[in-house]
């Protein structure tokens, strides 16, 4: 080879070696980048097909993701007491328990009562529940009972007797008494869901 051609290959070389090396100091954060304006769309990326929000979601199972919401929930909700038509700490009865840790969670709205919320979403076998899903009871007297399966034959609900809890499917006032399950929303949407709203707030 020339020794004109020689020099030109190396010169070549030692500039792409440097633009790599330069290229650390700018690089901009994944998030602005894909949160930029894209040539030839207008706007913003939608967050349903942007992927940093996808990996996000991937640090960890969407049932354990939301398994944990609902047993954070559990924490704050610890200790209040039931009282029928109450929607705070002070008193809250099943069906607005369920509305406030759905709202609060993970950023979707439910209907306030039993009978609204019965209608929500696919109807789910006992067998195949998974945590999220909201569980329905018919015991004695007028009204129905609600709570939501948080994995492991558990749900959380506002018991008439002992307030905010965690209960088993398995104890036998809930087994006889279970009615039917419903799913407002599959888990990993529940999960990106709450993802988003962790982020937002900072803690993602």
């Amino acid at each position: 080879m020339p020794t004109r051609c020689r020099v030109s290959l190396a010169g070549m070389t030692l500039l792409l070696l440097t633009g790599c090396a330069g290229s650390g100091g700018t690089k901009a954060p994944v998030d602005d980048y894909f949160a930029r304006d894209m040539p030839g769309l207008p706007g913003q990326m939608s967050p349903v097909d942007n992927p940093v929000l996808e990996m996000r979601g991937l640090r960890h199972p969407p049932p354990a993701q939301v398994r944990q919401a609902l047993l954070d929930e559990h924490e704050r909700w610890l200790g209040t007491p039931y009282r029928l038509g109450g929607t705070t700490r002070r008193g809250i009865d099943c069906s607005a328990l369920v509305q406030r840790v759905f709202a609060e969670a993970f950023g979707l709205e439910l209907p306030r009562t039993t009978t609204q919320q019965v209608r929500e979403g696919e109807s789910v076998t006992r067998d195949a529940l998974q945590p999220g899903d909201l569980v329905f009871f018919q015991p004695p007297g007028y009204y129905h009972h609600v709570g939501i399966y948080v994995g492991q034959g558990r749900f959380l609900h506002a018991s008439t007797s002992r307030g905010v809890k965690i209960s088993s499917l398995d104890n036998r006032y809930w087994r006889h008494y279970y009615w039917q399950a419903r799913r407002p929303l599959d888990d990993v949407h529940l999960a990106r869901r709450l993802d988003d709203i962790q982020y937002d707030r900072g803690e993602g």
